[in-house]
């Protein structure tokens, strides 16, 4: 398996050849149309962007109001090109595509059970996200199985439940995602307002915030605005020194109203761009550039991370602000509350909280321990008993 690092590398080779930079973005649902929008948007004539699936017709039909309104914009400079016929639950089918279009980077926004947020689902009733793990993992899995096959060499981001999903492959000795997109990361601009509009900083990039959380707990703040008493790691800087400030108080201000439709998926989309436009940025100005991201190099959570361009080489590591161990513990302690144990040995681990409450409100029994090869099995079972019989199936 070919090094996190060595992709970054393999990628300034060709930045710095002045070679096209391929971004291929697998599913082009809500999250990889505005994806696909923003990308278009740098203007940038050395990204070719390839949208990946089944139905050539309908992302046809996409990818030309995408371009149409880029264009009135005077931004459409990178190149689209469509590559339908694709079917993300056979390898075969999408190892011929990656052998075919030699990709940089790779995005997974593809679903399992497309145009419904589970957390409508599972937040009301189970006050946690983890359940829905084994239907997050199955279309990754098959897009990393393929990537290993087609031998492909691309910077990998996956969007769906990463804080789990990624370390679930990595931990069954498969090839993982490198990245993973959104959650904590979505608290960082709330963040900003508040700490801008509290101090007075009129440039929101002056503000440097450093979080580690999982998935559970960007819903909760966000939410809610508090940390279900989970103690989390924030750093909060100002022109390099930190700022004397309540973390309470800006965990409370994060509670902003929001959209539940559709529209929220303009923030995952936004992480992927960060992640993409991050790596880019650092490689071309030689800079350093810290990104929050789910699930990064297999590990359990959301953590800070390093890309940095200053040498001859391009490195990436851990943000430094905090040890890896407290990082580790910290992201463990959030996900539980999330209604995951563990993940280990290509097993992943429901807590006994989230397995009494599934079977309280829905009835369902759910397993223990969920094998990355039972994945399907129990998968089918969350959205035979759970999706489609809700709310029918709720137990008075």
């Amino acid at each position: 398996m070919i090094d996190l690092n060595d992709k970054l590398n393999l990628l300034k080779k060709k930045i710095e050849g002045n070679e096209k930079v391929i971004v291929a973005i697998f599913g082009l649902g809500s999250v990889g149309c505005y994806l696909l929008d923003y990308l278009v948007s740098l203007a940038d004539s050395q990204l070719k962007l390839v949208v990946v699936g089944r139905n050539a017709e309908k992302m046809q039909q996409d990818v030309n109001i995408i371009r149409t309104a880029a264009t009135l914009r005077r931004q459409m400079r990178s190149e689209i090109v469509i590559e339908g016929g694709c079917d993300f639950r056979d390898h075969a089918s999408i190892a011929a595509v990656l052998k075919k279009i030699q990709t940089d980077f790779i995005v997974n926004s593809s679903r399992l059970y497309a145009g419904l947020k589970y957390g409508t689902i599972s937040w009301s009733n189970l006050r946690a996200y983890g359940i829905w793990a084994p239907m997050s993992v199955l279309l990754g899995k098959n897009i990393m199985e393929a990537y290993a096959k087609a031998e492909c060499t691309a910077i990998s981001i996956n969007t769906s439940y990463s804080d789990a999903v990624i370390p679930w492959l990595k931990s069954a000795g498969m090839q993982s995602f490198d990245f993973g997109s959104g959650n904590l990361n979505h608290l960082i601009p709330r963040m900003k307002f508040f700490v801008s509009d509290k101090l007075g900083i009129e440039n929101l990039n002056d503000i440097d915030i450093t979080l580690v959380a999982s998935h559970f707990h960007d819903v909760v703040i966000s939410k809610e605005g508090h940390t279900e008493g989970v103690k989390l790691l924030l750093s909060i800087k100002y022109q390099g020194k930190e700022i004397d400030i309540n973390h309470e108080e800006v965990y409370k201000a994060c509670a902003i109203p929001m959209p539940t439709d559709q529209k929220r998926n303009m923030m995952n989309a936004s992480s992927n761009f960060d992640i993409i436009y991050s790596i880019l940025t650092a490689i071309r100005n030689k800079e350093v550039i810290k990104i929050h991201t789910p699930g990064v190099v297999g590990q359990i959570g959301g953590y800070p991370f390093i890309i940095d361009g200053t040498g001859e080489y391009v490195r990436s590591y851990m943000a430094p602000n905090f040890s890896i161990e407290d990082m580790k513990r910290v992201n463990r302690e959030s996900i539980y509350c999330d209604g995951i144990e563990n993940v280990d040995g290509g097993d992943l681990i429901y807590t006994d909280e989230l397995i009494a409450k599934v079977k309280e409100r829905f009835n369902v029994e759910l397993p223990k321990c969920v094998s990355l090869s039972e994945a399907e099995n129990v998968a089918s079972l969350l959205i035979d008993r759970i999706i489609k019989e809700y709310p029918n199936n709720l137990v008075p």
